[in-house]
């Protein structure tokens, strides 16, 4: 009986010391820090209607602002993101573009908007605005996590010897976001909430 267990147990051992039980480990973290991140750019997209009605009602606003907004929304949310997109460079790219542009999208609306005390008074626009800023700091600590879990996960896929078990079980590199400077991983793209008339910061890419 024991024999017969023994290519078992020393399977086991030789799955576990080439880093098998961590690429399990790292691959469910970094799908649930990807969960969290689809969360939080969901929320930020079912916030949008409602800002652009409440911004609707103000006269003469810039309908071409309001139009980009709409625009970059309908982009974002017309991505099909599957468990697949973790391992596809070329569709991560393009969710995380989409997502780009409407975040520069909101923030210029943002920027726009102070040009109008009325809205500025609207108490539903304050809300809605408030909202979005903690919506926009939510979703920079879920990509933060992301970053982080999927870094763990490709240091080992292209670690010795644990690049011998991605190679045998076919765990690839997953892809990352991308940014101009490591620094901007940690704010939040730009959204300018302040009542002064200043020029917006450049919005991090996405």
């Amino acid at each position: 009986m024991t024999r017969r267990w023994l290519p078992v147990l020393l399977l086991a051992a030789a799955l576990s010391g080439c880093g098998y039980n961590d690429f399990q480990k790292l691959d469910e973290s970094s799908k649930a820090a990807w969960s969290e991140v689809l969360n939080q750019y969901q929320r930020r997209a079912d916030l949008v209607p409602n800002i652009v009605a409440s911004v609707k009602g103000e006269a003469n606003f810039e309908q071409e602002t309001l139009t980009r907004v709409v625009e970059a929304r309908a982009k974002a949310t017309s991505i099909q993101v599957t468990p697949e997109t973790l391992n596809n460079p070329q569709a991560f790219n393009q969710f995380q573009q989409a997502q780009g542009e409407l975040s520069s999208a909101l923030s210029r609306l943002m920027v726009v908007a102070e040009r109008y005390p009325q809205l500025q008074a609207n108490q539903a626009f304050r809300d809605l605005r408030v909202t979005l800023e903690g919506t926009e700091n939510r979703i920079t600590v879920a990509r933060n996590r992301y970053i982080q879990t999927v870094q763990e996960y490709n240091v080992l896929a292209r670690s010795f010897p644990t690049n011998l078990t991605a190679m045998v079980f076919s765990y690839e590199p997953k892809p990352t976001f991308s940014v101009q400077n490591e620094a901007e991983i940690s704010r939040p793209p730009t959204v300018d909430f302040g009542t002064g008339g200043s020029a917006p910061a450049p919005a991090p890419r996405q």
